[in-house]
């Protein structure tokens, strides 16, 4: 089920994405962009990469909490989850992105 992308400016007036699922929950955010046209294009990276399950690094944090991060093909991180309290939340995360991602709209915000 498709997602939706949100593509909005922060506080420091960088541009930045963030995926939500079909039920309106946060699944990816971005890091912050400079230009609008690089955001633009991290979300097609999330679309493109998020097919490829060795894209997904899961990580364990200090607090016992699972994240992961989706990378491009280039190892660079182009999107990171929340905190998930399980690794199978945090698996069920990845899925989501991987389902929600490739049809996934954007609704710019700027």
């Amino acid at each position: 089920m498709p997602g939706k992308f949100e593509l909005y400016k922060d506080k420091a007036g960088e541009f930045r994405f963030r995926l939500k699922a079909a039920n309106g929950q946060n699944i990816l955010g971005s890091e912050g962009y400079k230009a609008k046209k690089s955001c633009e294009n991290g979300i097609e990276s999330v679309k493109k990469n998020s097919q490829d399950s060795n894209r997904f690094v899961k990580k364990e944090t200090a607090s016992g909490k699972f994240r992961f991060n989706l990378t491009s093909s280039n190892g660079q991180t182009v999107g990171t989850s929340q905190n998930y309290d399980s690794e199978s939340g945090c698996s069920n995360g990845m899925k989501s992105v991987a389902d929600c991602a490739p049809g996934a709209s954007t609704d710019d915000q700027t």
